[in-house]
C-alpha cells in the first residue's frame, strides 16, 4: 500500500481573518480550480466550513469523464486550520490539511494532502505519469489564481 502526499506552501499579503474568509467558502473551490476540469459544487457549500459538514461536487479531472465527488470537513479551528476527507470519489485516500499562519505583513497557507491511489500496483504505475502531474497543476493553477486575488506577497 503506497500513501503518497503533496505538500505545498503560499505566502500571501492579505490578513488572516481575509483568508479564511476566502478559504473557509466552499464555493470558492471553483474559484481556485483550473477551468479545465468544470468543477462545481453540487450541496453543502450553504455556509463556511464546520465539522462534519458534507460537501459534493462534480469534476472532470481527465478526458472530459465527470466524477462525483464527497467531501467531509472533519476538523474545523478558526482562522488556523481545517481538514477535509474524501468519502466517495475517485482516490482510495483522500486527506487534505489547510493550515493558516499569520507571517509578518501577511499569511502562509500550508496545503498538506495524503492519498493513495485505487487499483493497488497499477494505481501506483499511473501515478507518475498521469495522477501527480494533474496534482501539480492544480495546486500550481491555484497559486496563480490566489496571486492574481490577492496579489505577491512582498
Amino acid at each position: 500500500m503506497k500513501i503518497y502526499t503533496l505538500h505545498t506552501k503560499q505566502k500571501l499579503p492579505i490578513t488572516i481573518d481575509e483568508a479564511w474568509e476566502f478559504l473557509s467558502n466552499p464555493k470558492n473551490l471553483e474559484v481556485i480550480t483550473p477551468e479545465s476540469m468544470a468543477f462545481k459544487t453540487i450541496s453543502g457549500d450553504d455556509r463556511a466550513i464546520y465539522a462534519g459538514q458534507i460537501i459534493q461536487y462534480i469534476v472532470k479531472p481527465m478526458l472530459g469523464i465527470p466524477v462525483k465527488w464527497v467531501t467531509e470537513i472533519t476538523h474545523v479551528v478558526d482562522k488556523k486550520y481545517f481538514v477535509d476527507e474524501q468519502r466517495f470519489g475517485p482516490y482510495a485516500l483522500w486527506h487534505h490539511k489547510h493550515f493558516l499562519k499569520e507571517i509578518p505583513g501577511g499569511v502562509e497557507m500550508e496545503d498538506i494532502v495524503d492519498y493513495k491511489l485505487p487499483m493497488g500496483i497499477l494505481g501506483q504505475m499511473v501515478h507518475p505519469l498521469l495522477v501527480k502531474p494533474k496534482l501539480k497543476e492544480i495546486f500550481e493553477y491555484r497559486e496563480k489564481k490566489l496571486v492574481e486575488l490577492f496579489g505577491i506577497y512582498k
